[in-house]
Protein backbone atom coordinates (compact mmCIF):
# COMPACT_ATOMS: atom_id res chain seq x y z
CA UNK A 1 0.00 0.00 0.00
CA UNK A 2 1.37 3.51 -0.86
CA UNK A 3 2.33 6.12 1.43
CA UNK A 4 -0.28 8.42 -0.22
CA UNK A 5 -2.75 5.76 1.32
CA UNK A 6 -1.86 4.11 3.95
CA UNK A 7 -3.95 4.17 7.57
CA UNK A 8 -3.42 7.04 9.44
CA UNK A 9 -2.15 6.00 12.96
CA UNK A 10 0.08 6.47 15.77
CA UNK A 11 2.32 4.49 17.75
CA UNK A 12 0.67 4.84 20.61
CA UNK A 13 1.51 4.08 24.30
CA UNK A 14 -0.92 2.45 26.91
CA UNK A 15 -3.14 4.98 28.72
CA UNK A 16 -3.57 4.75 31.91
CA UNK A 17 -6.70 2.71 33.80
CA UNK A 18 -9.51 5.32 33.62
CA UNK A 19 -11.62 5.84 36.44
CA UNK A 20 -15.27 6.47 36.89
CA UNK A 21 -16.97 9.82 38.52
CA UNK A 22 -20.23 10.51 39.79
CA UNK A 23 -22.36 13.47 37.43
CA UNK A 24 -24.27 16.55 38.79
CA UNK A 25 -27.16 18.18 37.95
CA UNK A 26 -29.32 19.63 37.43
CA UNK A 27 -27.95 20.91 34.10
CA UNK A 28 -28.53 24.52 32.68
CA UNK A 29 -30.16 25.38 29.09
CA UNK A 30 -27.82 25.77 26.34
CA UNK A 31 -26.88 29.32 26.69
CA UNK A 32 -26.22 32.28 23.78
CA UNK A 33 -23.48 34.47 23.58
CA UNK A 34 -24.22 36.13 26.79
CA UNK A 35 -21.95 39.28 27.31
CA UNK A 36 -20.67 38.25 30.20
CA UNK A 37 -19.24 39.74 33.31
CA UNK A 38 -16.49 42.56 32.88
CA UNK A 39 -13.19 41.11 33.09
CA UNK A 40 -12.03 40.29 36.18
CA UNK A 41 -8.37 42.06 36.86
CA UNK A 42 -7.90 40.46 40.34
CA UNK A 43 -6.02 36.91 41.12
CA UNK A 44 -9.27 34.64 41.35
CA UNK A 45 -10.31 34.54 44.90
CA UNK A 46 -13.14 31.72 44.70
CA UNK A 47 -12.27 28.21 45.79
CA UNK A 48 -8.78 27.31 44.63
CA UNK A 49 -8.29 25.12 42.09
CA UNK A 50 -6.29 21.71 42.20
CA UNK A 51 -2.00 22.18 41.69
CA UNK A 52 -1.38 21.93 38.24
CA UNK A 53 -0.59 18.50 36.96
CA UNK A 54 1.37 19.75 33.81
CA UNK A 55 3.58 22.99 33.13
CA UNK A 56 6.44 21.49 30.82
CA UNK A 57 7.88 22.92 27.91
CA UNK A 58 5.97 23.56 24.44
CA UNK A 59 7.93 20.95 22.73
CA UNK A 60 7.17 17.47 25.48
CA UNK A 61 4.60 15.31 24.69
CA UNK A 62 1.97 15.64 27.36
CA UNK A 63 2.67 13.98 30.20
CA UNK A 64 5.49 11.96 28.93
CA UNK A 65 3.51 9.26 28.00
CA UNK A 66 3.95 9.29 24.03
CA UNK A 67 0.59 11.49 23.08
CA UNK A 68 2.47 14.10 20.88
CA UNK A 69 0.15 16.92 22.36
CA UNK A 70 1.32 20.48 22.53
CA UNK A 71 -0.10 23.11 24.54
CA UNK A 72 -1.31 26.38 22.83
CA UNK A 73 -2.57 28.93 25.14
CA UNK A 74 0.87 28.93 27.31
CA UNK A 75 2.89 31.96 28.24
CA UNK A 76 6.15 33.31 27.22
CA UNK A 77 8.36 30.57 28.48
CA UNK A 78 5.76 28.09 27.24
CA UNK A 79 4.33 27.21 30.55
CA UNK A 80 0.91 26.42 31.22
CA UNK A 81 -1.22 29.92 32.63
CA UNK A 82 -3.01 28.47 36.04
CA UNK A 83 -6.82 30.18 36.43
CA UNK A 84 -7.42 30.70 33.26
CA UNK A 85 -9.68 29.08 30.31
CA UNK A 86 -9.25 28.52 27.21
CA UNK A 87 -11.89 26.60 24.56
CA UNK A 88 -13.89 26.79 21.54
CA UNK A 89 -10.65 26.20 19.36
CA UNK A 90 -10.12 26.61 15.33
CA UNK A 91 -6.88 26.61 13.44
CA UNK A 92 -6.38 27.90 9.82
CA UNK A 93 -3.05 26.59 8.28
CA UNK A 94 -0.80 28.11 5.23
CA UNK A 95 -1.12 26.35 2.52
CA UNK A 96 1.92 27.77 0.79
CA UNK A 97 3.98 27.01 3.80
CA UNK A 98 1.99 24.86 5.91
CA UNK A 99 4.51 24.67 9.23
CA UNK A 100 2.57 28.44 9.63
CA UNK A 101 -0.43 27.73 11.51
CA UNK A 102 -2.95 29.59 14.01
CA UNK A 103 -4.94 28.42 15.84
CA UNK A 104 -7.79 30.98 18.07
CA UNK A 105 -9.63 30.31 20.93
CA UNK A 106 -11.97 31.65 23.48
CA UNK A 107 -9.75 33.31 26.14
CA UNK A 108 -10.96 33.79 29.87
CA UNK A 109 -8.26 35.09 31.66
CA UNK A 110 -10.34 34.17 35.04
CA UNK A 111 -12.69 31.37 35.83
CA UNK A 112 -14.30 33.67 38.07
CA UNK A 113 -15.65 35.35 35.39
CA UNK A 114 -17.40 34.55 32.18
CA UNK A 115 -15.78 37.53 30.54
CA UNK A 116 -13.90 36.38 27.17
CA UNK A 117 -11.50 37.74 24.58
CA UNK A 118 -10.27 36.51 20.92
CA UNK A 119 -7.19 34.27 22.09
CA UNK A 120 -4.70 33.28 18.92
CA UNK A 121 -0.91 32.04 18.83
CA UNK A 122 1.14 31.28 16.03
CA UNK A 123 3.16 28.80 15.10
CA UNK A 124 5.81 28.31 12.00
CA UNK A 125 7.57 24.87 12.68
CA UNK A 126 4.60 22.54 12.47
CA UNK A 127 2.64 23.28 15.58
CA UNK A 128 5.74 22.11 17.92
CA UNK A 129 5.85 25.94 19.56
CA UNK A 130 3.07 27.58 19.70
CA UNK A 131 3.67 31.58 20.18
CA UNK A 132 1.02 33.59 22.35
CA UNK A 133 -0.20 36.19 20.98
CA UNK A 134 -2.17 39.42 23.06
CA UNK A 135 -5.88 38.58 22.31
CA UNK A 136 -7.52 40.77 20.00
CA UNK A 137 -9.03 44.47 20.23
CA UNK A 138 -8.23 43.63 24.33
CA UNK A 139 -10.78 44.21 26.46
CA UNK A 140 -13.49 43.57 24.04
CA UNK A 141 -15.38 40.91 24.93
CA UNK A 142 -15.42 37.97 21.36
CA UNK A 143 -16.64 34.83 21.33
CA UNK A 144 -17.07 31.90 18.19
CA UNK A 145 -13.60 32.31 16.80
CA UNK A 146 -13.50 30.65 13.71
CA UNK A 147 -10.04 30.47 11.03
CA UNK A 148 -9.49 30.26 7.72
CA UNK A 149 -6.53 30.41 4.99
CA UNK A 150 -7.19 31.35 1.29
CA UNK A 151 -4.90 29.89 -1.51
CA UNK A 152 -2.17 32.92 -1.36
CA UNK A 153 -1.57 32.06 2.69
CA UNK A 154 -3.81 35.45 3.75
CA UNK A 155 -5.18 34.05 7.36
CA UNK A 156 -8.80 35.02 8.37
CA UNK A 157 -9.71 35.25 11.78
CA UNK A 158 -13.71 35.53 12.18
CA UNK A 159 -14.56 36.83 15.96
CA UNK A 160 -18.37 37.26 17.93
CA UNK A 161 -18.87 40.68 19.84
CA UNK A 162 -21.20 41.15 22.61
CA UNK A 163 -23.46 42.56 20.22
CA UNK A 164 -23.83 39.52 18.28
CA UNK A 165 -22.11 41.34 15.43
CA UNK A 166 -19.26 39.75 14.14
CA UNK A 167 -15.87 41.52 12.94
CA UNK A 168 -12.91 39.87 10.62
CA UNK A 169 -8.97 40.50 11.11
CA UNK A 170 -7.03 39.21 8.74
CA UNK A 171 -2.86 38.57 8.64
CA UNK A 172 -0.22 38.26 5.88
CA UNK A 173 2.21 36.98 8.16
CA UNK A 174 1.24 33.68 9.50
CA UNK A 175 -1.09 34.96 12.66
CA UNK A 176 2.49 37.69 13.78
CA UNK A 177 0.65 40.91 13.09
CA UNK A 178 -3.39 42.00 11.92
CA UNK A 179 -5.14 43.88 10.64
CA UNK A 180 -7.74 46.08 12.88
CA UNK A 181 -11.67 44.95 12.83
CA UNK A 182 -13.21 44.69 9.85
CA UNK A 183 -17.14 44.69 9.91
CA UNK A 184 -18.82 41.49 8.66
CA UNK A 185 -22.67 41.64 9.46
CA UNK A 186 -23.06 38.18 11.71
CA UNK A 187 -24.53 36.47 14.61
CA UNK A 188 -24.28 34.15 17.02
CA UNK A 189 -22.06 30.76 15.91
CA UNK A 190 -20.85 32.04 12.89
CA UNK A 191 -18.81 29.76 10.71
CA UNK A 192 -16.74 30.94 7.23
CA UNK A 193 -14.91 29.21 4.42
CA UNK A 194 -13.08 30.76 1.38
CA UNK A 195 -13.29 29.20 -2.03
CA UNK A 196 -9.58 27.80 -3.01
CA UNK A 197 -10.45 26.13 -6.35
CA UNK A 198 -9.30 28.55 -8.99
CA UNK A 199 -12.98 28.93 -10.19
CA UNK A 200 -14.74 32.25 -10.98
CA UNK A 201 -15.16 32.53 -7.00
CA UNK A 202 -11.68 31.34 -5.79
CA UNK A 203 -10.88 34.08 -2.96
CA UNK A 204 -14.93 34.45 -2.20
CA UNK A 205 -15.41 34.25 1.51
CA UNK A 206 -19.02 32.86 2.63
CA UNK A 207 -20.02 33.46 6.31
CA UNK A 208 -23.29 32.30 8.02
CA UNK A 209 -24.32 32.39 11.62
CA UNK A 210 -27.32 31.38 13.90
CA UNK A 211 -31.04 32.74 13.44
CA UNK A 212 -30.84 33.31 17.70
CA UNK A 213 -29.18 36.62 17.47
CA UNK A 214 -27.50 38.29 14.83
CA UNK A 215 -26.97 41.52 12.67
CA UNK A 216 -30.02 40.77 10.53
CA UNK A 217 -33.36 38.57 12.24
CA UNK A 218 -33.86 35.64 9.08
CA UNK A 219 -31.25 36.68 7.00
CA UNK A 220 -28.10 35.00 8.15
CA UNK A 221 -25.70 34.51 5.22
CA UNK A 222 -23.50 36.85 3.45
CA UNK A 223 -20.31 37.02 1.02
CA UNK A 224 -17.59 38.83 0.28
CA UNK A 225 -15.81 38.91 -3.17
CA UNK A 226 -12.82 41.44 -2.19
CA UNK A 227 -11.20 39.11 0.49
CA UNK A 228 -13.30 39.80 3.32
CA UNK A 229 -13.08 43.86 3.01
CA UNK A 230 -16.51 43.96 2.30
CA UNK A 231 -19.75 42.01 2.36
CA UNK A 232 -22.80 41.07 0.79
CA UNK A 233 -26.43 42.64 2.56
CA UNK A 234 -27.24 39.36 4.04
CA UNK A 235 -30.20 36.92 2.74
CA UNK A 236 -32.22 34.40 4.21
CA UNK A 237 -31.23 30.45 3.81
CA UNK A 238 -33.98 27.81 3.09
CA UNK A 239 -35.01 26.13 6.26
CA UNK A 240 -32.66 28.29 8.31
CA UNK A 241 -29.68 25.93 9.40
CA UNK A 242 -27.93 27.01 12.41
CA UNK A 243 -24.69 25.21 14.33
CA UNK A 244 -23.32 24.10 11.01
CA UNK A 245 -20.36 24.30 8.84
CA UNK A 246 -19.87 24.97 5.17
CA UNK A 247 -17.07 23.70 2.72
CA UNK A 248 -16.37 24.21 -0.99
CA UNK A 249 -16.40 21.50 -4.09
CA UNK A 250 -14.38 21.47 -6.85
CA UNK A 251 -16.37 23.26 -9.17
CA UNK A 252 -17.12 25.84 -7.14
CA UNK A 253 -20.37 24.69 -5.44
CA UNK A 254 -20.71 26.00 -1.68
CA UNK A 255 -22.39 23.31 0.46
CA UNK A 256 -23.72 24.70 4.07
CA UNK A 257 -24.92 22.11 6.84
CA UNK A 258 -27.48 23.54 9.81
CA UNK A 259 -30.04 21.97 12.12
CA UNK A 260 -33.29 23.53 11.56
CA UNK A 261 -34.90 25.26 15.45
CA UNK A 262 -38.37 24.65 14.02
CA UNK A 263 -38.80 20.89 12.73
CA UNK A 264 -35.41 19.58 14.56
CA UNK A 265 -33.93 18.69 11.24
CA UNK A 266 -31.02 18.57 9.63
CA UNK A 267 -30.37 20.57 6.34
CA UNK A 268 -28.09 20.36 3.62
CA UNK A 269 -28.03 23.29 1.29
CA UNK A 270 -26.28 23.83 -1.67
CA UNK A 271 -25.71 26.90 -3.76
CA UNK A 272 -24.09 26.47 -7.88
CA UNK A 273 -23.46 30.36 -8.41
CA UNK A 274 -22.36 31.94 -4.86
CA UNK A 275 -19.44 31.72 -7.14
CA UNK A 276 -21.27 34.13 -9.52
CA UNK A 277 -20.23 37.78 -8.37
CA UNK A 278 -22.59 39.34 -10.42
CA UNK A 279 -25.64 36.99 -8.68
CA UNK A 280 -27.36 36.56 -5.63
CA UNK A 281 -26.62 33.74 -3.83
CA UNK A 282 -29.28 30.87 -4.23
CA UNK A 283 -29.47 27.30 -2.54
CA UNK A 284 -31.19 23.94 -2.79
CA UNK A 285 -31.86 21.89 0.18
CA UNK A 286 -31.98 18.09 1.33
CA UNK A 287 -32.99 16.51 4.59
CA UNK A 288 -30.46 14.81 6.17
CA UNK A 289 -31.38 11.78 8.64
CA UNK A 290 -29.35 10.20 11.35
CA UNK A 291 -31.50 7.53 13.37
CA UNK A 292 -31.41 9.70 16.45
CA UNK A 293 -31.60 13.34 17.79
CA UNK A 294 -28.52 15.88 17.04
CA UNK A 295 -29.17 18.10 19.43
CA UNK A 296 -31.32 17.06 21.95
CA UNK A 297 -29.96 15.20 25.04
CA UNK A 298 -32.31 12.70 27.38
CA UNK A 299 -31.06 11.25 30.66
CA UNK A 300 -29.49 12.24 33.62
CA UNK A 301 -25.82 13.16 31.99
CA UNK A 302 -24.39 15.24 29.33
CA UNK A 303 -20.80 16.05 28.86
CA UNK A 304 -21.23 19.79 27.60
CA UNK A 305 -24.29 20.75 29.43
CA UNK A 306 -24.39 24.07 28.56
CA UNK A 307 -22.80 23.93 25.16
CA UNK A 308 -23.56 21.51 21.85
CA UNK A 309 -22.21 17.98 21.86
CA UNK A 310 -20.27 19.09 18.53
CA UNK A 311 -21.48 21.04 15.50
CA UNK A 312 -22.63 19.40 12.19
CA UNK A 313 -19.46 18.92 10.08
CA UNK A 314 -19.76 18.65 6.19
CA UNK A 315 -16.82 17.85 3.87
CA UNK A 316 -16.49 17.29 -0.24
CA UNK A 317 -13.96 14.78 -1.90
CA UNK A 318 -12.29 16.94 -4.14
CA UNK A 319 -9.98 14.20 -4.98
CA UNK A 320 -10.98 13.05 -8.56
CA UNK A 321 -10.75 9.69 -7.08
CA UNK A 322 -13.25 7.30 -6.98
CA UNK A 323 -15.62 9.38 -4.77
CA UNK A 324 -14.71 12.34 -6.20
CA UNK A 325 -18.08 14.78 -5.75
CA UNK A 326 -19.15 12.68 -2.40
CA UNK A 327 -20.69 14.96 0.28
CA UNK A 328 -20.12 14.26 4.08
CA UNK A 329 -21.84 14.87 6.93
CA UNK A 330 -20.45 13.70 10.31
CA UNK A 331 -22.62 14.85 13.59
CA UNK A 332 -22.84 13.52 17.24
CA UNK A 333 -26.38 11.84 17.42
CA UNK A 334 -28.31 10.54 20.69
CA UNK A 335 -29.68 7.29 18.59
CA UNK A 336 -32.65 5.27 19.70
CA UNK A 337 -31.84 3.24 22.45
CA UNK A 338 -30.41 3.92 25.77
CA UNK A 339 -26.58 4.25 24.30
CA UNK A 340 -25.65 7.24 25.08
CA UNK A 341 -24.11 9.36 22.15
CA UNK A 342 -22.49 8.14 18.77
CA UNK A 343 -20.62 9.74 16.02
CA UNK A 344 -22.50 9.33 12.36
CA UNK A 345 -21.57 9.61 9.30
CA UNK A 346 -23.92 10.41 6.34
CA UNK A 347 -22.88 10.10 2.80
CA UNK A 348 -24.33 11.72 -0.55
CA UNK A 349 -22.97 10.58 -4.18
CA UNK A 350 -24.91 12.98 -5.82
CA UNK A 351 -23.45 16.22 -5.03
CA UNK A 352 -25.76 17.00 -1.93
CA UNK A 353 -28.99 16.03 -3.31
CA UNK A 354 -29.89 13.28 -1.09
CA UNK A 355 -27.96 11.21 1.57
CA UNK A 356 -28.09 7.73 2.19
CA UNK A 357 -29.01 6.22 5.43
CA UNK A 358 -25.77 7.22 7.89
CA UNK A 359 -22.63 4.81 9.36
CA UNK A 360 -21.58 4.61 12.71
CA UNK A 361 -17.88 6.19 12.98
CA UNK A 362 -17.29 4.63 16.64
CA UNK A 363 -16.79 1.19 16.87
CA UNK A 364 -17.36 0.41 20.72
CA UNK A 365 -20.56 -2.06 22.19
CA UNK A 366 -24.04 0.08 22.30
CA UNK A 367 -23.67 1.24 26.43
CA UNK A 368 -25.73 3.67 28.34
CA UNK A 369 -22.04 5.13 29.56
CA UNK A 370 -20.51 5.86 26.34
CA UNK A 371 -20.36 9.48 24.76
CA UNK A 372 -19.16 10.09 21.72
CA UNK A 373 -19.62 13.92 21.56
CA UNK A 374 -17.88 16.54 19.63
CA UNK A 375 -17.71 14.81 16.59
CA UNK A 376 -15.05 16.28 14.72
CA UNK A 377 -14.58 15.68 10.21
CA UNK A 378 -12.13 16.61 7.53
CA UNK A 379 -11.27 15.32 4.07
CA UNK A 380 -7.48 15.01 3.07
CA UNK A 381 -6.61 16.11 -0.92
CA UNK A 382 -6.39 12.32 -1.61
CA UNK A 383 -10.27 11.74 -0.24
CA UNK A 384 -9.62 10.14 3.10
CA UNK A 385 -12.16 10.86 5.58
CA UNK A 386 -10.84 11.87 9.09
CA UNK A 387 -13.28 11.98 12.19
CA UNK A 388 -12.07 12.97 16.19
CA UNK A 389 -14.29 12.79 18.89
CA UNK A 390 -14.07 12.87 23.01
CA UNK A 391 -15.26 9.07 23.96
CA UNK A 392 -16.42 7.96 27.47
CA UNK A 393 -16.77 4.07 26.44
CA UNK A 394 -13.71 3.37 28.69
CA UNK A 395 -15.37 5.05 31.89
CA UNK A 396 -19.34 4.64 31.44
CA UNK A 397 -19.58 8.03 32.73
CA UNK A 398 -20.37 10.90 30.30
CA UNK A 399 -18.01 13.53 31.26
CA UNK A 400 -14.92 11.34 31.71
CA UNK A 401 -13.62 11.08 27.84
CA UNK A 402 -10.36 10.29 25.93
CA UNK A 403 -9.88 11.85 22.33
CA UNK A 404 -10.60 9.05 19.77
CA UNK A 405 -10.10 8.69 16.11
CA UNK A 406 -11.02 6.57 12.81
CA UNK A 407 -10.51 7.54 9.03
CA UNK A 408 -12.43 6.12 6.20
CA UNK A 409 -10.52 5.09 2.95
CA UNK A 410 -13.72 3.92 0.82
CA UNK A 411 -16.24 7.07 1.09
CA UNK A 412 -17.58 6.39 4.75
CA UNK A 413 -18.69 2.76 4.06
CA UNK A 414 -16.39 1.60 6.56
CA UNK A 415 -14.05 2.83 9.18
CA UNK A 416 -10.69 1.55 10.56
CA UNK A 417 -10.58 0.68 13.97
CA UNK A 418 -11.10 3.52 16.56
CA UNK A 419 -7.88 4.79 18.60
CA UNK A 420 -7.70 6.54 21.68
CA UNK A 421 -5.46 9.76 21.10
CA UNK A 422 -4.95 11.17 23.97
CA UNK A 423 -5.38 10.45 28.11
CA UNK A 424 -8.54 10.81 30.24
CA UNK A 425 -9.96 14.06 31.03
CA UNK A 426 -12.63 15.55 32.77
CA UNK A 427 -15.36 17.79 30.90
CA UNK A 428 -16.47 19.18 34.17
CA UNK A 429 -13.24 20.91 35.49
CA UNK A 430 -12.48 24.88 35.35
CA UNK A 431 -15.81 25.86 33.89
CA UNK A 432 -15.10 29.60 33.53
CA UNK A 433 -18.87 30.54 34.66
CA UNK A 434 -20.08 28.72 31.88
CA UNK A 435 -20.86 25.03 31.98
CA UNK A 436 -19.33 23.61 29.13
CA UNK A 437 -16.21 22.80 27.18
CA UNK A 438 -17.28 25.47 24.63
CA UNK A 439 -19.49 24.34 21.40
CA UNK A 440 -16.26 22.63 18.94
CA UNK A 441 -12.96 21.51 18.12
CA UNK A 442 -11.35 21.98 14.48
CA UNK A 443 -9.16 19.67 12.27
CA UNK A 444 -7.55 20.35 8.95
CA UNK A 445 -6.41 16.66 7.01
CA UNK A 446 -3.34 16.09 4.52
CA UNK A 447 -2.10 13.62 2.80
CA UNK A 448 -0.48 11.54 5.86
CA UNK A 449 -2.53 13.17 8.79
CA UNK A 450 -3.91 16.03 10.00
CA UNK A 451 -3.65 18.58 12.37
CA UNK A 452 -6.03 19.57 15.29
CA UNK A 453 -6.89 22.21 17.62
CA UNK A 454 -8.96 20.75 20.60
CA UNK A 455 -9.57 21.74 24.41
CA UNK A 456 -9.70 19.57 27.54
CA UNK A 457 -8.39 19.75 30.78
CA UNK A 458 -5.46 18.13 31.78
CA UNK A 459 -4.32 21.07 34.18
CA UNK A 460 -6.90 20.44 36.06
CA UNK A 461 -8.46 23.30 33.58
CA UNK A 462 -9.50 24.37 30.43
CA UNK A 463 -7.21 24.68 27.84
CA UNK A 464 -6.08 24.07 23.98
CA UNK A 465 -3.90 22.14 22.69
CA UNK A 466 -2.50 20.96 19.38
CA UNK A 467 -2.22 17.39 17.67
CA UNK A 468 -0.47 16.19 14.99
CA UNK A 469 -2.28 13.09 14.21
CA UNK A 470 -0.10 10.63 11.90
CA UNK A 471 3.31 11.68 10.34
CA UNK A 472 3.98 14.92 9.55
CA UNK A 473 3.97 16.09 5.47
CA UNK A 474 5.35 19.82 5.56
CA UNK A 475 6.38 19.77 1.57
CA UNK A 476 3.10 17.81 0.91
CA UNK A 477 4.54 15.51 -1.27
CA UNK A 478 2.59 12.47 0.22
CA UNK A 479 6.01 11.22 1.84
CA UNK A 480 7.30 11.36 6.07
CA UNK A 481 9.30 14.57 6.55
CA UNK A 482 11.46 12.18 8.59
CA UNK A 483 11.85 9.64 5.44
CA UNK A 484 12.76 12.81 3.28
CA UNK A 485 15.51 14.30 5.61
CA UNK A 486 16.80 10.56 6.21
CA UNK A 487 16.44 9.61 2.23
CA UNK A 488 18.37 12.73 1.41
CA UNK A 489 15.38 14.26 -0.90
CA UNK A 490 14.93 17.09 1.47
CA UNK A 491 18.37 18.76 3.64
CA UNK A 492 17.45 19.64 7.15
CA UNK A 493 20.39 22.43 7.80
CA UNK A 494 19.71 22.99 11.16
CA UNK A 495 18.73 19.54 12.47
CA UNK A 496 15.63 20.52 13.92
CA UNK A 497 14.26 17.38 11.92
CA UNK A 498 12.00 19.23 9.70
CA UNK A 499 12.90 19.89 5.72
CA UNK A 500 14.57 22.86 4.79
CA UNK A 501 11.96 23.97 2.25
CA UNK A 502 9.97 24.02 4.99
CA UNK A 503 11.49 25.82 7.56
CA UNK A 504 12.32 28.00 4.11
CA UNK A 505 8.76 28.60 3.11
CA UNK A 506 7.95 29.31 6.86
CA UNK A 507 10.28 31.77 7.48
CA UNK A 508 12.47 30.19 9.61
CA UNK A 509 15.43 29.85 7.56
CA UNK A 510 16.17 32.61 5.00
CA UNK A 511 17.02 31.64 1.79
CA UNK A 512 18.14 35.25 -0.28
CA UNK A 513 19.19 34.14 -3.73
CA UNK A 514 15.84 31.98 -3.91
CA UNK A 515 17.98 28.56 -4.48
CA UNK A 516 16.69 26.42 -1.86
CA UNK A 517 19.40 26.04 0.33
CA UNK A 518 19.14 28.17 3.79
CA UNK A 519 22.03 31.41 3.66
CA UNK A 520 22.67 29.88 6.83
CA UNK A 521 24.27 26.61 5.78
CA UNK A 522 25.35 27.67 2.09
CA UNK A 523 29.60 27.42 1.58
CA UNK A 524 30.68 31.27 0.82
CA UNK A 525 29.35 32.46 -2.79
CA UNK A 526 32.66 34.21 -3.29
CA UNK A 527 34.33 30.84 -3.58
CA UNK A 528 33.43 29.67 -7.09
CA UNK A 529 35.48 26.85 -6.89
CA UNK A 530 34.86 25.74 -3.79
CA UNK A 531 38.13 24.79 -2.41
CA UNK A 532 37.27 26.27 0.79
CA UNK A 533 39.39 29.77 0.03
CA UNK A 534 38.06 33.17 -1.27
CA UNK A 535 41.19 33.94 -3.70
CA UNK A 536 42.37 35.31 -7.51
CA UNK A 537 41.39 32.28 -8.87
CA UNK A 538 37.71 32.69 -8.07
CA UNK A 539 37.24 35.63 -9.81
CA UNK A 540 38.36 34.04 -13.07
CA UNK A 541 36.27 31.04 -12.00
CA UNK A 542 33.36 33.00 -12.06
CA UNK A 543 33.95 35.40 -15.19
CA UNK A 544 34.10 31.59 -17.02
CA UNK A 545 30.49 30.92 -15.64
CA UNK A 546 29.54 34.71 -16.93
CA UNK A 547 30.58 34.50 -20.13
CA UNK A 548 28.72 31.04 -20.53
CA UNK A 549 25.57 32.75 -19.09
CA UNK A 550 25.44 30.23 -16.12
CA UNK A 551 22.57 30.16 -14.14
CA UNK A 552 25.39 30.22 -11.33
CA UNK A 553 26.32 33.63 -12.26
CA UNK A 554 23.35 35.10 -11.13
CA UNK A 555 25.17 36.34 -8.29
CA UNK A 556 21.84 39.19 -7.19
CA UNK A 557 19.19 36.06 -8.26
CA UNK A 558 17.54 38.35 -10.50
CA UNK A 559 16.99 35.86 -13.24
CA UNK A 560 19.66 37.20 -15.22
CA UNK A 561 22.87 37.24 -16.16
CA UNK A 562 24.25 40.64 -16.62
CA UNK A 563 27.17 43.25 -15.94
CA UNK A 564 25.21 44.07 -12.24
CA UNK A 565 26.37 40.25 -11.39
CA UNK A 566 29.92 40.85 -12.10
CA UNK A 567 29.73 44.03 -9.48
CA UNK A 568 27.70 42.15 -7.14
CA UNK A 569 30.31 39.46 -7.48
CA UNK A 570 33.47 41.42 -6.90
CA UNK A 571 31.54 42.73 -3.59
CA UNK A 572 31.27 39.92 -2.31
CA UNK A 573 34.94 38.75 -3.09
CA UNK A 574 36.25 42.02 -1.60
CA UNK A 575 34.19 40.93 1.09
CA UNK A 576 35.91 37.29 1.41
CA UNK A 577 32.55 35.72 1.00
Amino acid sequence: MSLRTRVVALALMAGAAVSSAQVVGPFPARDLQAGGDPPVLEDFSGEPLPPAVLEVGPTNPLLGRGFGITQVNVNANGLNILNDAANEPSIAIDPTAPNRMVIGWRQFDNIASSFRQAGNAWSNDGGRTWHNRTVHTPGVFRSDPVLEADAEGMIYYSSLKDNFLVDTFISGDGGQSWTSPIAAYGGDKQWIVIDRTGGPGHGFFYQSWSTAAGCCGSRIFTRSTDGGHTYMNPITLPNSPVWGTMAVGSNGTLYLVGYNFNDGSVYVLRSTNAQNAGQTPTFQSAQVSFGGAAFNIGGNCDPNPAGLWGQLWIAVDNSGGPDDGNVYVIASVDPVGTDGLDVRCAISTNGGQSFTTSTRVNDDPASAGSYQWFGTASISPDGRLDVVWNDSRETGVCNRSRLYTSSSYDGGLTWAPNQAMSPEFNSYLGWPQQDKLGDYYHMRSDLLGADLAWAATFNNEQDVYFLRIGPSDCNGNGIDDAADISGGASGDCNANGIPDECDIAAGVLLDANNNGIPDDCETCYADCNGDGSVNTVDVLCFLNLWNAGDPGADCNADGSISTLDVLCYLNLWNAGC
